[in-house]
């Protein structure tokens, strides 16, 4: 017997890219999840799937209802 679908959930992706390859990161989920790849559409499907293990892995606890927003600031370093 098939177990029912729950609903889906949209979750936000950080994508950068970097000279080596494209890396992938959700916002709102706790602990570390990572997709890579050489193309934006390879990240994320690799990221996809390492948000699904991590559900099913840490059950949807993991997920943040209500995660921070997501702000991009230049810091500046000295030696």
């Amino acid at each position: 017997m098939k177990r029912p679908r729950s609903a889906s959930k949209v979750v936000k992706v950080v994508v950068e890219r970097h000279p080596d390859g494209v890396v992938a990161y959700p916002v709102g989920l706790r602990g570390v999840v990572v997709g890579e790849g050489d193309t934006v559409d390879q990240a994320l499907k690799d990221v996809r799937s390492a948000i699904r293990f991590h559900f099913k892995t840490f059950g949807r606890q993991a997920f943040i209802e209500s995660p921070s927003e997501v702000v991009l600031a230049d810091v500046e370093i000295r030696p």
